[in-house]
């Protein structure tokens, strides 16, 4: 609960932060600044951190860019990632919410780094047997911090390649009580435009 707490305080303050900037910045620049809002799909590949354990899944998500300030724009993000493939050792599904900083070098290339929190479940399938215990199904919470980029193919596709170090909170059949995995995604994405920028 303490997490939901903390991210939540930040979440509020970034807004707020960027957000002020945005405004504060010349009313005479250029262009509108304005939200941006965008849907992804992705195939998923995801190293369990579990005895060798692989999944392959999808992920779908979708991100509110808010004002750029100085190249950078900061994004509210949200996502889930469900398995197609469960694997032959565990199979992990998440939803995450958090914070992304997207770095605008230009027009098309656009790199980012997140950190994410959220939930999710790993599933044993017909058990996975650790110290005389056979586990069946954990949820947990999960930290999740990334990174990727964007390609612009147009004004409304682009093509996203993301990967995600993510630590699966206990209690997990490790020697830790945690599990850390690995997820790379490739897909596309989609930006809604409401309005065009005005000069």
């Amino acid at each position: 609960m303490k997490h939901h707490k903390v991210f939540l305080t930040l979440a509020l303050l970034a807004t707020t932060f960027w957000t002020s900037a945005a405004i504060a910045q010349d009313s005479h620049a250029t262009a509108t600044r304005t939200l941006q809002l965008s849907a992804f799909g992705a195939a998923s590949g995801d190293f369990t951190g579990l005895a060798g354990g692989k999944n392959f899944g999808i992920t779908a998500g979708a991100d509110l860019g808010l004002p750029p300030w100085r190249a950078v724009r900061p994004t509210i993000e949200v996502r889930g990632t469900f398995p197609t493939d469960h694997g032959l050792v565990d199979s992990q599904k998440s939803v995450l919410g958090g914070l992304r900083v997207d770095f605008l070098l230009n027009h098309r290339l656009q790199p980012y780094g997140d950190f994410l929190y959220g939930r999710g479940q790993m599933d044993y399938g017909f058990g996975y047997i650790y110290n005389n215990l056979i586990y069946s199904l954990t949820t947990t919470f999960i930290d999740s911090p990334g990174g990727g980029f964007n390609y612009a193919l147009s004004e409304h596709l682009a093509i996203k390649v993301d990967g995600q170090y993510q630590r699966w909170g206990g209690p997990a059949p490790t020697p830790s009580g945690v599990v850390w995995s690995t997820v790379g995604s490739a897909g596309l994405v989609y930006n809604f435009t409401f309005d065009r920028r005005r000069r």
